[in-house]
């Protein structure tokens, strides 16, 4: 029998390694676990080998010619030694079994064919004995079968050393010598697998026999396991992994953990290299691995089944599975002093969103404290670790710079200003800006600086803040920072500050100094507050506010926050019990177990989206809110208002008291205010002064100014003038800043000053909030920061008192006292629209006064014999003025007062003249808007004509009417006198004007009592507002109303004439018609006295008549002149006769067009002739 031995000498020569190292995947240390006493003996040669061979590596001395020598040496032992006795051993013992065995086997197989029959039934596991104590002789049959197919194997003849397997097989089961049976089904299968060209399939049911005999009747784990991994390793390199696992985990036991642990991983790898990789089933018998290495002490193989499974559910949502993985390695990692690893899984606990109980998570979070305050041990001079709680909202961080605002001092309110518990409001930001917008360009003549910062006390992510902001030193910079606690466990934070970095400078040198870095405890530049305990309850979100007072100028730049972190004790629920309620007050009791760090505040800016390039692609602006820049000082203005209503009439004039305090150390000069509404207060005029006070004022703490008056100057107007220069209007400058009155203009340091302050309530009901801006500079110029401001927001409740309205027409009495002509009646209906429901019981109109440059109040058309007009509820009265020319007068107003009682209010001083010439200014101001909507149009019309231009200048005035009251209010049970004013602007002859005029356009349609009904149904609902379309002609004629108020006439004659018709049947009556020139111009005048009435409605009225001597005359009138022209009329029986017949026609002297002035609001001039 010739043998193959073709790969035995590659299998010899491959030598093991010439030293022992230890390989990386040992075990740390034997484990106590492992009972079986052969796998101890097994072990124990190769520890006194390892512990021999420790101190030299083997073959060390050896040299090279050594090695070829021992190279020769090997080949020629196996070529000419090993080799032939292989084949001889294998050739005698193939004898001596045929010889043996050949004839005892074919009479036995004979005998038990003869009485057993054919085939012999083999006996189960189950019911072989344990025969694996059972001992063969050497030179036993099946030992040397057993040893002829072990030499087979050896020179890889597989094929004939499985069939001596096979056959070996057979005898051992037959004597039941189980544990031989088991090798030789362990090798014969291990034979069959190995053959080549695999004539037969791989005998998988040979292993699962031999591993259940090793098992379960030889007792003997270690070859069992020998035996499964030997299988799975066949199997897995058949693909067939799923097999593999599943004899892997059926010999995991629970008396063994090392044993079960390396089976377990190993059925792990079998389900990750399947063809669809079962990733959760590896993951999760990783888990179990890692479980059983850690019970059988080994740490390492621990941590990294762990980290291995961690990569899979690390991610997927399974929070819980995830606490309880890194939990583990942080174990694990702490044990084996891997502190970096073990304070990131405790970490990754942290900062997800744990849905773990609250015990667990108070133990998961002392767990992350006690590691990490042992590796803050190992360093305690290295920089502060990053802490994981609580969360910070870093874009939620706002900053305030300034003191906080003082509370309220019995009668004195502070400004209200700007504070962080205020929400923001970008409307009102804008509208602050444009305040202060306003103010700065009245103080630099028109024109906004190019280096205009507006003022930005809170900064939040809705503010501006790419510009770096100022604050000013010796004032705190207060953050604002949001923490949110994730647990469900409380956490306290002790010793909570922030963390900066600042580079002084000194700007008015302009040199640098150096940078110093996390300054936290260098106060001499920069002051730190810190919270000694701040006490964040589960799942609380809460706001901490940080202060830093600077002592140096420079740049400041707010890095993040420092703090100790760490719980409080009982924190754990008991009984369904939170014990955090409760804990707001009072000092937290901690459980010892805190640890200091920080958090750094990292703000992203607002993306850019204003190129194309920042449109395309995804960048982001700055935001420099945490990078103030520390300024000089500057002065600090505090604001309070002293008997500040919070409830007026509409139109009731309150007298209050500002104080101005400068609580720096530098003085404050340039104090102004700036309003939206500055028809709402004045600090009064220049003539304030100038009006001496009565003792009635005293008494009863009148708003006004008043003098007692003279009885017999009762309804007869009582004259004064000032100028619009002293009340701040006609100086160019906007009418909503206004300039403080200091003393001196200045206020010094530490300094106060009370100033009166008069308040008119706003004419429209309501709640209103008014914005003040004040306004303020340093005397010593700063390069940074050049003026400072101080916000307060008044809110006013406002309720109806009096409705207003006047109309003004030209008089038919056209000659005055003085002779001079155009006299006008001026008609004011006040009506009473308040309610019972403010306590007002009854309105007084003490005083009329009228304003105008060109025009007067004379007297009062003695309506009533009543001195005082007294309104209740609901009622109206009509009072009746004439009106003449004053001297005309470009700077000074006439100021004419007629008075209802005993007390003139000085209407030319303040606070009366202040009212009426802001809201003469708010007039101009809205007529000039509606001037500048209609320029275009005009623009347009070049050929508009000259003299309609001049005929509708005749039916304008400029006669403004201030009605002054007093409202007689009960209020507990006392019997309270309010005063106010209203205004009226007359500017157009015929057409009525409103106390309000925001609202007449629909009121005089619909009327009061419908309007108030309108304006109950329907509060919300915004006035209608009717604009004339842009493309509307202007009309090239004057219209007849205009064109009655170019000429005016008047005919006088006797109101009746008796004639003798018996003695001359022609009566003739002497008539004068007065003709009045209203404009400005030369007017030349055309009467025609032709003109016949020719309705039968008149003739059957009025009668006929006719005109005798000239009947069309030719005049003209100059300026304001009035002719005198005498006529004759002739009628010829009694009757009623209308003598307004003349037509008169007039044109401007320089023009050629002729227009006839309409007589339609002329009274008829009737006679009544009588016979005798």
């Amino acid at each position: 029998m010739r043998l193959k031995w073709g790969g035995c000498f590659n299998f010899l020569t491959d030598g093991l390694s010439n030293n022992f190292k230890t390989h990386p995947l040992q075990l740390d240390h034997p484990s106590s676990s492992l009972d079986s006493t052969d796998y101890m003996k097994a072990t124990a040669p190769l520890q006194e080998s390892k512990k021999s061979n420790s101190g030299m590596p083997h073959g060390a001395c050896l040299t090279l010619t050594d090695h070829d020598r021992i190279r020769q040496f090997i080949q020629e032992f196996t070529f000419r030694g090993l080799l032939p006795h292989i084949e001889k051993t294998i050739r005698q013992l193939n004898d001596q079994l045929i010889s043996r065995k050949g004839l005892s086997r074919s009479l036995f197989s004979a005998t038990k064919k003869w009485f057993s029959g054919s085939k012999v039934p083999e006996k189960s596991l189950n019911e072989l004995k344990n025969t694996s104590g059972l001992l063969y002789p050497p030179e036993a049959p099946e030992l040397q079968i057993r040893k002829m197919a072990d030499l087979c194997f050896l020179v890889q003849h597989y094929e004939l050393a499985y069939s001596c397997y096979h056959t070996a097989k057979k005898d051992f089961l037959n004597d039941q010598a189980m544990l031989y049976a088991a090798g030789a089904l362990e090798m014969a299968a291990v034979s069959a697998f190995l053959q080549p060209g695999a004539p037969r399939p791989y005998p998988a049911h040979y292993m699962e026999t031999a591993i259940q005999t090793y098992r379960d009747i030889c007792k003997n784990m270690v070859l069992a396991e020998r035996c499964v991994l030997l299988s799975a390793e066949i199997l897995k390199s058949q693909s067939k992994y799923s097999e593999a696992a599943a004899l892997l985990i059926r010999l995991t036991s629970e008396d063994s953990d090392l044993r079960s642990a390396l089976l377990l991983e190993q059925a792990a790898h079998c389900f990750i290299n399947m063809k669809s990789p079962m990733v959760r089933k590896f993951a999760f018998h990783m888990i179990l691995a890692g479980h059983r290495f850690s019970k059988a002490g080994q740490k390492k193989h621990a941590l990294r089944c762990y980290c291995q499974a961690m990569q899979v559910y690390k991610g997927k949502g399974w929070s819980l599975a995830e606490d309880h993985i890194n939990f583990t390695i942080g174990r694990q990692s702490f044990t084996l002093r891997q502190l970096d690893n073990a304070v990131s899984a405790f970490r990754h606990i942290l900062i997800n969103d744990s849905k773990q109980p609250p015990a667990q998570q108070g133990a998961f979070l002392r767990e992350y404290l006690y590691v990490y305050k042992n590796v803050t041990q190992l360093t305690p001079d290295g920089p502060l670790p990053q802490l994981p709680l609580p969360y910070i909202n870093s874009a939620a961080t706002r900053i305030f710079f300034g003191h906080d605002r003082r509370p309220a001092e019995g009668e004195k309110q502070a400004a209200t200003h700007v504070s962080l518990d205020q929400e923001y409001d970008s409307e009102s930001s804008q509208q602050w800006k444009e305040l202060e917008e306003q103010v700065v360009s009245v103080i630099n003549k028109g024109i906004m600086p190019s280096n205009f910062q507006p003022t930005q006390f809170c900064l939040n992510s809705y503010s501006d803040n790419s510009r770096f902001p100022l604050a000013v030193i010796e004032e705190p910079v207060t953050v604002e920072v949001s923490f949110r606690n994730p647990l469900k466990v409380p956490l306290l934070l002790t010793d909570l500050s922030l963390l900066w970095k600042f580079q002084p400078k000194d700007f008015s040198a302009e040199h640098d100094g150096e940078t110093k870095e996390l300054g936290t405890c260098d106060d001499d530049m920069i002051g730190t507050e810190a919270i000694a305990e701040f006490l964040i309850n589960s799942e609380e979100t809460k706001v901490a506010r940080l202060k830093l007072f600077p002592h140096q100028t420079g740049e400041l730049h707010i890095l993040g926050v420092v703090y100790n972190l760490g719980t409080i004790q009982g924190a754990v629920t008991l009984d369904g019990i939170d014990p955090s309620i409760g804990l707001q007050t009072g000092k937290f009791v901690s459980n010892g177990l805190s640890v200091r760090g920080r958090q750094d505040l990292e703000i992203q800016g607002p993306r850019l989206n204003n190129t194309k390039e920042e449109k395309t692609s995804i960048k982001y602006g700055p935001d420099r809110r945490l990078d103030p820049i520390i300024t000089e000082e500057m002065p600090l203005l505090e604001v309070f208002f002293i008997n500040f209503p919070t409830g007026l009439l509409c139109g009731e004039i309150r007298k209050a008291y500002v104080e101005f305090v400068n609580v720096s150390k530098c003085p404050l000069t340039a104090l102004k205010v700036v309003s939206k509404h500055p028809e709402f207060f004045t600090f009064g005029g220049n003539t304030a002064v100038l009006t001496p006070l009565s003792p009635s004022t005293s008494e009863n703490c009148s708003a006004y100014k008043t003098v007692v008056t003279d009885p017999t100057s009762v309804r007869t107007a009582l004259l004064s003038s000032a100028s619009s220069v002293d009340f701040g209007v006609g100086t160019g400058g906007q009418p909503e800043v206004i300039h403080v009155p200091l003393p001196d203009s200045v206020l010094l340091p530490g300094a106060s000053v009370q100033l009166p302050m008069w308040l008119r309530g706003p004419d429209e009901e309501g709640v209103h909030e008014i914005n003040f801006l004040f306004y303020y500079e340093s005397i010593k110029k700063h390069s940074k920061m050049c003026h400072r401001v101080l916000r307060h927001t008044a809110v006013i409740c406002t309720s109806r008192s009096l409705h207003i309205r006047a109309t003004i027409c030209r008089s038919n009495a056209l000659e005055d006292e003085g002779g001079k002509g155009d006299n006008m009646l001026v008609f004011v209906d006040v009506e009473n629209i308040n309610t019972s429901e403010t306590g007002v019981k009854e309105f007084h109109i003490v005083q009329v006064s009228s304003n105008s440059k060109h025009w007067k109040l004379q007297k009062s058309v003695n309506i009533s014999e009543d001195k005082d007009a007294k309104l209740a509820s609901r009622e109206r009265a009509k009072l009746c003025f004439k009106a003449v020319r004053c001297k005309n007068s470009e700077e000074n107003y006439t100021f004419a007062d007629i008075v209802f009682g005993n007390e003139q209010i000085i209407s030319s001083a303040s606070p009366c003249a202040d009212f009426f010439f802001q809201s003469l200014s708010s007039e101009l101001k809205r007529m000039h808007v509606q001037s500048h909507t209609h320029t275009s149009q005009r623009a347009v019309k070049q050929s508009f004509d000259e003299a309609v231009r001049l005929i509708q200048r005749c039916s304008e005035v400029d006669l403004n009417i201030v009605v002054l009251w007093k409202a007689y209010v009960v209020e507990d049970n006392k019997q309270l006198i309010l005063e106010g004013q209203h205004h009226v602007a007359l500017n157009t002859v015929g057409k009525e004007a409103f106390s309000f005029p925001q609202k007449q356009g629909l009121k005089k349609i619909l009327g009061n009592s419908d309007w108030e009904d309108l304006e109950q149904e329907l509060p919300e609902t915004a006035l209608l507002r009717f604009f004339r379309p842009e493309n509307t002609p202007v009309p090239a004629r004057p219209t007849p109303e205009q064109l009655s108020n170019l000429i005016k006439t008047r005919l006088h004659y006797p109101e009746s004439f008796s004639h003798s018709f018996h003695q001359k049947s022609l009566c003739l009556v002497p008539v004068t018609l007065l003709l009045s020139n209203c404009s400005q111009a030369v007017v030349d005048v055309m009467i025609d006295l032709r003109h016949k009435t020719t309705s039968p409605e008149a003739l059957e009225i009025h009668g006929s008549f006719t005109w005798l001597g000239q009947t069309q005359y030719k005049l003209q009138l100059k300026s304001q002149e009035v002719y005198s022209l005498q006529l004759k009329a002739c009628f010829v029986h009694t009757g009623v006769y209308n003598l307004g017949t003349p037509r008169v026609f007039a044109k401007l002297a320089d023009q050629v067009t002729l227009f006839e002035t309409s007589q339609q609001n002329s009274m008829p001039a009737l006679i009544i002739i009588n016979n005798i």
